[in-house]
């Protein structure tokens, strides 16, 4: 990275470094690795990861005083996931200036959740070795925190099964699910919704709920739960 764009991406980011070495190392994937060990950003996603959760939990144990464990578990869940992370890196730029080996580069590494969202938690890692937690503290609040909580988290502490559902079928390169309402029942002011969720041709799972997205939602963590148990027996 020259001077000009690192100079360039700090302003994006709001910090100025003091071990610039830090910001070069977190942005380095391990496909463009060509020295020793622990020259990619590998560790730093360790960290990042761990920052991440931290900070996050205290800000939504402040946030949400009559949250109980459970929907304190949720929200953090929803906050630290790769979709928040990745939107957040995208909105940062990371992917314009990140190291990649030529085999990422052909593939659209610069564009991939999973390598955004890890790149994210790198530079949270990076900033807090560079200044500390408080450092740390602001960025992650005023990039992924904030945005997310904007809506003072109305719904944020409800399990997004659809979206646990999307992710992980991303992460596997797999087609997404399509959702089929099978049946409407009852009074308008009492409806039943009954939807099915397919993939590739199968019927996975079908679920009720009083609306369509609940219904949804309780569909989609069951065709997880299938999805999920038979990876774990192939």
């Amino acid at each position: 990275m020259t001077p000009e764009e690192r100079a360039e991406l700090e302003a994006i980011l709001g910090h100025h470094f003091q071990r610039p070495e830090e910001l070069d190392r977190a942005l380095t994937h391990r496909s463009h690795r060509q020295t020793s060990k622990g020259t990619d950003n590998e560790r730093l996603e360790f960290l990042g990861d761990r920052v991440l959760g931290l900070i996050a939990s205290e800000h939504l144990c402040r946030s949400f005083p009559d949250w109980d464990s459970g929907q304190l578990s949720k929200g953090l869940a929803r906050v630290v996931s790769a979709t928040s992370l990745h939107a957040a890196a995208k909105k940062l730029r990371l992917g314009h200036y990140l190291r990649l080996g030529p085999g990422e580069e052909k593939t659209g590494g610069r564009d991939k959740k999973r390598l955004l969202a890890d790149a994210y938690e790198a530079v949270l890692a990076a900033i807090y070795l560079d200044a500390g937690l408080a450092a740390a503290s602001s960025f992650l609040r005023r990039t992924v925190l904030d945005p997310v909580l904007s809506g003072h988290g109305e719904g944020l502490e409800r399990a997004d099964h659809k979206s646990a559902l999307q992710e992980w079928l991303q992460q596997r390169a797999r087609s997404p699910v399509e959702y089929r309402i099978r049946s409407e029942s009852g009074p308008e002011h009492q409806k039943v919704f009954e939807v099915e969720v397919w993939h590739g041709g199968e019927r996975l799972s079908v679920s009720t709920g009083r609306s369509k997205k609940e219904a949804e939602q309780q569909a989609a963590s069951a065709a997880l739960e299938i999805l999920e148990s038979r990876d774990a027996n192939v």
